[in-house]
């Protein structure tokens, strides 16, 4: 069967025959949580047919086990009553006996207020279409209608699907459907327009938020995301944005994303975080949708979906969602690197970062990065800030390369071009390696084995020199226990450090240091004390009490400093550092 790659970073195989599939989704009882769903399949003459509930939501890697939330299916073939059964946890057979249609009918619970999940409740209601929607394997490319019925009172609903009516909306496959989000209630939306594409905003829940400043900051960073690549591949997106008391980030889409974040964050102090989050989602819609492993796509909505370049999808996004702000001109020069020298001090003080390479990080996602446990910060390191890392490195390197020719973001147009427009498939590790090389002239064997599939730090003095910056380092020599609190409770003991080889352990509730009762205040009895002296640590273990003797040994952090040797610029300065 001939493949060929659609606008979505996915494969579309050839439909079968002209089987339709059709979606209603209802929502009667908002407040009891449950979105009803009724699936239609036309023209399909089985005997029986197998559907599927998805596993995961793509750009979220873990199994979420979606079916767990399905309740009273059953099914008609033909207007009749027909048997049903289940055959593993996410897959349903319908003995339809060779009927020409069917009619699915099931219940999805939806109280999961995430951007991975789906939400419904007397306010409104929001799906992600991979916790809604089954599907039929040999039918994922087949045309697909949907319609919306809002609970009474509601009147707007907001996604990138094509509207063909009143909440009536196509899709030319199952994969255009699921990630396609969906936001239903009465909520506020504005358009603003830049890089050639309109673009909704869908805003649920009260904020600080000042609209027509949104409409400018926003349009600054689209814009600029857009000259990286020089050309946006929608006519539309849309924005979807849920103002909580706790934000859980944002999720990608082909021509969307949602966002969620705390209410008060337009504010002063925290606004340009917001920005750096709008400005990362939507440099997904190339890096990620379009611009891929070729490991992710075409889907499988039933297991996990292994890659070991998520450092690049994750942590290439990472850099820019700060390089833009600065392009944009809401970053200042100061402001952009101490982002670059906060991430650098991140990933060098954290223990896992000489355990884990950012390649196993990567294909670990599935089991460690979202499954962390109280030892993960000894162990394992963020593909997201680790990879962000790289991509400052790399296009520092592929700059001074080529005397300027030449970036990062040459790299990023030659990945797009090449293999979403040309190719129209994903790339493979050693392609990307390739084209790293190709683009910056440089042979990158020793760099990818070093620090890819290694974990050696940088040489951060060389590369930042490149653009007339010095680093200095700094040592913290000043005692530590090493641990992190929850008031008296242990939360993380550091790998080496003084509690570690002293042993204490997490969930160790620590009453009295040296006789005196702690009550959530370490630091008054560490800051006066010196490298090795020893200590007394009185805790409750499972409720019972014991004693710990121990040296204190020093902090160990190495705090990074990126200083600027001259006011004007270099030439691979202002090629790194350049301004819309």
């Amino acid at each position: 069967m001939k493949i060929a790659l659609f606008i979505l970073s996915f494969f579309t195989l050839s439909f079968i025959s002209a089987s339709e599939i059709n979606y209603e989704v209802s929502m009667p009882e908002p407040h009891t949580h449950y979105f009803e769903v009724k699936m239609e399949i036309i023209d399909y003459e089985k005997e029986y047919v197998d559907i599927k509930m998805p596993v995961w939501a793509p750009g979220s890697y873990l199994v979420r086990e979606f079916a767990k939330s399905v309740e009273n299916l059953s099914a008609k073939a033909n207007n009749k009553l027909v048997s049903t059964e289940k055959l593993n946890k996410n897959t349903w057979r319908i003995h339809s006996n060779n009927a020409k249609n069917i009619s699915i009918t099931y219940a999805v619970y939806a109280f999961e207020m995430s951007v991975r999940t789906s939400f419904l409740d007397a306010s409104h209601g929001y799906f992600n279409g991979s916790s809604i929607f089954m599907f039929v394997e040999e039918l994922k490319n087949n045309p697909i209608s949907l319609s919306i019925i809002p609970f009474e009172g509601w009147k707007k609903v907001s996604t990138s699907l094509t509207s063909v009516g009143d909440f009536k909306y196509k899709a030319p496959n199952y994969d255009i459907l699921v990630d396609s989000p969906v936001e239903i209630g009465n909520h506020i939306t504005f358009n603003f327009s830049s890089a050639g594409v309109t673009h909704h905003v869908a805003m649920y829940g009260e904020g600080n938020y000042d609209i027509e400043k949104l409409k400018v900051d926003m349009a600054k960073i689209t814009q600029a995301a857009t000259d990286v690549f020089g050309e946006n591949p929608n006519k539309e997106y849309t924005f979807i944005i849920h103002n909580l008391t706790k934000g859980s980030g944002g999720l990608e889409h082909l021509s969307s994303t949602t966002l969620q974040v705390n209410r008060w964050t337009y504010d002063e102090d925290n606004y340009k975080g917001f920005l750096s989050l709008v400005a990362h989602e939507y440099f997904h819609l190339w890096n990620v949708k379009r611009i891929r492993p070729i490991e992710l796509g075409p889907f499988d909505y039933n297991n996990e979906n292994y890659t070991d370049l998520l450092w690049v999808m994750e942590g290439f996004t990472s850099y820019y969602d700060e390089l833009l702000l600065y392009r944009a001109g809401i970053y200042t020069e100061d402001e952009i690197i101490s982002k670059f020298r906060g991430s650098i001090n991140n990933i060098e003080n954290q223990p896992g970062n000489k355990v884990q390479p950012v390649a196993d990080a990567s294909f670990d996602a599935w089991i460690k990065a979202y499954r962390p446990t109280e030892n993960s910060y000894n162990t394992t390191i963020s593909y997201y800030t680790k990879g962000s890392v790289i991509a400052n490195m790399l296009d520092l390197k592929i700059i001074n390369s080529t005397n300027g020719e030449k970036s990062l973001d040459d790299l990023m147009k030659f990945l797009y071009s090449e293999y979403y427009k040309k190719e129209q498939r994903g790339f493979t590790s050693s392609e990307i390696k390739k084209a790293i090389e190709n683009i910056s002239g440089l042979d990158l064997t020793d760099f990818f084995k070093n620090y890819i599939d290694g974990t050696e730090s940088f040489d951060y003095p060389t590369i930042f020199g490149y653009a007339g910056y010095n680093i200095e380092t700094v040592l913290n020599k000043k005692p530590s226990l090493g641990i992190s609190l929850n008031y008296n409770t242990i939360s993380k003991v550091t790998r080496n450090s003084s509690a570690y080889d002293g042993g204490l352990n997490v969930n160790d509730e620590i009453i009295a240091i040296d006789g005196y009762r702690v009550n959530g205040k370490l630091d008054e009895f560490i800051q006066n004390k010196n490298v090795g002296d020893t200590i007394n640590v009185l805790i409750s273990r499972d409720e019972i009490i014991q004693s710990f003797e121990f040296p204190l040994k020093e902090r160990g952090n190495t705090y990074y400093y990126i200083l600027k040797e001259n006011k004007e610029m270099n030439s691979v300065c202002k090629k790194w550092l350049r301004q819309l």
